[in-house]
């Protein structure tokens, strides 16, 4: 079975959504593995955002993730990378189709550029493994 890692964001643990979004999970058939609430650390989020630090719009996604607590979690399922990735829909809300995570409870993007979009995904087998050790350890592997 595959596994991925996910993040509910500080938008949609403080809107009351964290219950409604590990539902679908369920529904779907993923098992959830690991849960943790956790406030992210700027030193966390750099590595875990690695690829976009030197951007004008990191600082933005900074102070965003560290505004409240987030879940971050660990399912696992059949091709559980791509199905939550579908489930989640497009990353800026205004492009999210209804019945996708983003399209019905993601708000639209305003000064935001789309970051409140309640959820994070790995969007591959490698981006998983190494988000899943950065932030639960090696050992959750």
């Amino acid at each position: 079975m595959e596994k991925t890692f996910f993040i509910i964001k500080p938008d949609g643990v403080s809107r009351g959504l964290v219950g409604h979004v590990l539902h679908r999970m369920e529904r779907r058939g993923f098992v959830i593995e690991r849960l943790e609430m956790r406030q992210a650390t700027p030193e966390l989020l750099r590595e875990h955002y690695a690829a976009l630090v030197d951007k004008p719009f990191f600082p933005k996604i900074e102070e965003y993730m560290t505004s409240g607590p987030l879940l971050a979690g660990v399912i696992k399922g059949n091709r559980v990378i791509s199905s939550w990735r579908t489930m989640m829909g497009a990353t800026n809300p205004k492009d999210a189709l209804p019945g996708t995570i983003r399209g019905d409870y993601a708000q639209a993007p305003g000064d935001s550029g789309g970051i409140f979009n309640v959820v994070h995904g790995s969007d591959s087998a490698e981006s998983a493994k190494k988000e899943i050790a950065l932030w639960f350890g090696s050992d959750a592997l």
